[in-house]
């Protein structure tokens, strides 16, 4: 009897989840999760999948010139947006539209422009301040400048660079020192009282910003007053009267990377965040071990590219945090050039994972209506809106993790995959798998079927697929590849239509140790 000839198992495949823990710019390429992507470019890492972003439209055009602060002023009843360029003019961009535009406000010396809101028995006061003019009002109807229907004595408003409000008390700012300045309970003008903290501080440098901090330390809740040096020193005080030390002491005095950016912090729910040279660090963790341990930042996962942006963008304008709570998005935009190649790492609030977003060149951010809005050059943006990047293809980049798929020490042979995909229309697909390391885009254009949508009053209702319905996607790609590791390389280019990933199938034939 003739011996049984056996046929050793020639192919392994692996199912593999799309990067739903996102972008990984801390770890190195052979220690990732299989979850996260060494890339992660205009794709969303949701709960379950991974999805290509949504795009924007051009809200309000024509505006000629940098859009450098958005300011959303909310009323009693109504809430207007308002934009100011580097040409010193403020418009009213609230109904949107391509103009001609009439500003409210023109002649600053600038359009960077720091905000708050204060309510009164006489209304709602936006006060806004830009280190180089006299502060401006807006009450709901009319814009005057400090000196006019409202005066502030003591200091000169246009030496003023940033302006916060703090427990029913507007607090001042002045440019290039240590000093703050207090106003009276409730008061929008009169005269300010100096708030020196030259000696408090022990690194030098100047007063940046101010910022209220919500916090419960055993006291109960209360909001305590923040100040943040141009050498990272935190300045903490709890109190309601200045005046008096006895009602106004200081916490502590706290180090941290030095600030980034003039708009270096936002308040985030009942925290504190900070953009810093550590990243950027929730205050409720970072002044105990920011320094020593990066883990507290929430960009830790992310870091060295926040490092390096830092240190080749960190000079430029337009650093700033936006939360859009409707989608749990949290927005760090990255001010590559003004108006030019700007980009935002944005993290995904649930999971505190993260992926970039290019193509929405943003030289400032603002939430109106609820929705995110940016200034751009010579129009609003809002952001998160449609299917496509003003009518133009939106493209998604991602290089997941590498693996070595259970072996590290044999050489495999990679021949097929799938990705899998999710999509109400024909996306362009480009994909190829990459080995050992190698970052290098060989992606060539994968096959996807057409998807046949019913027409109206002809298909049948409960079984053809109609234009809003999501497609399964997943065809069987060739690829080449050698290598002990090796990651799915994936690019998407489309406009009006949905594409969610879901996971990548890998086929690969085993060779030896050498």
């Amino acid at each position: 009897m003739a011996a049984k000839l056996i046929q050793r198992k020639r192919s392994s495949t692996a199912s593999i989840p799309a990067p739903v823990g996102g972008w990984n710019a801390r770890d190195s390429l052979g220690a990732m999760n299989v979850k996260d992507a060494a890339q992660l470019t205009n794709w969303w890492p949701a709960t379950t999948s991974v999805y290509m972003r949504y795009g924007y439209t051009q809200h309000a055009t024509g505006l000629t010139d940098p859009i450098e602060t958005l300011i959303n002023y909310d009323g009693l009843t109504a809430s207007e947006l308002f934009a100011a360029s580097n040409q010193g003019d403020i418009t009213d961009v609230s109904a949107g539209g391509s103009g001609p535009w009439t500003p409210v406000v023109t002649g600053l010396t600038n359009g960077r422009l720091e905000y708050t809101q204060i309510t009164t028995s006489a209304g709602s006061f936006l006060m806004a301040v830009n280190g180089a003019d006299k502060l401006n009002y807006y009450d709901g109807t009319t814009w005057t400048v400090d000196g006019g229907t409202y005066t502030i004595t003591g200091v000169d408003t246009a030496d003023c660079s940033n302006i916060n409000l703090f427990k029913n008390r507007i607090w001042l700012i002045e440019k290039d020192t240590m000093n703050a300045w207090y106003l009276g309970t409730g008061a929008i003008q009169g005269a300010a009282t100096a708030f020196p903290l030259g000696g408090v501080a022990n690194l030098g440098g100047h007063l940046v910003a101010m910022a209220t901090w919500t916090i419960d330390a055993g006291y109960g809740v209360d909001d305590l007053a923040v100040f943040i040096t141009s050498k990272g020193e935190i300045l903490v005080y709890r109190g309601t009267d200045p005046s008096s030390a006895a009602t106004f002491a200081l916490v502590g005095v706290w180090q941290m990377g030095e600030p980034v950016g003039t708009r270096c912090w936002m308040k985030y729910g009942a925290d504190l965040l900070v953009i810093s040279q550590d990243g950027v660090v929730p205050m409720s963790g970072g002044l105990q071990s920011s320094r020593l341990d990066p883990r507290v930042s929430l960009t830790d996962k992310i870091q060295l590219a926040v490092s390096e942006s830092v240190s080749l963008y960190g000079s430029n304008f337009g650093w700033q945090l936006l939360y859009f709570p409707k989608e749990n998005q949290l927005y760090l935009n990255v001010p590559v050039n003004e108006g030019d190649n700007q980009q935002q790492y944005v993290m995904n609030t649930i999971t505190k994972n993260w992926c970039n977003f290019t193509g929405w060149n943003a030289n400032c951010w603002a939430l109106y209506d609820n929705n995110p809005y940016f200034g751009g050059n010579g129009f609003v943006g809002r952001a998160w809106d449609g299917l496509s990047d003003n009518d133009t293809d939106i493209k998604a980049t991602a290089i997941q993790a590498f693996s070595n798929f259970g072996n590290e020490t044999v050489q495999k042979r990679f021949t097929m995959m799938r990705p899998v995909f999710f999509s109400n229309g024909a996306p362009a697909i480009l994909g190829e798998i990459n080995v050992d390391f190698d970052l290098s885009d060989s992606t060539a254009p994968l096959s996807a079927p057409s998807i046949t949508y019913a027409t109206w009053n002809s298909g049948t209702w409960d079984s053809s697929m109609w234009g809003s319905d999501n497609a399964l996607l997943q065809s069987w790609q060739g690829v080449t590849g050698i290598g002990y590791y090796a990651a799915p390389y994936i690019k998407v280019a489309a406009q009006g239509i949905q594409v969610q990933w879901v996971n990548t199938t890998v086929v690969w034939e085993q060779g030896g140790v050498i």
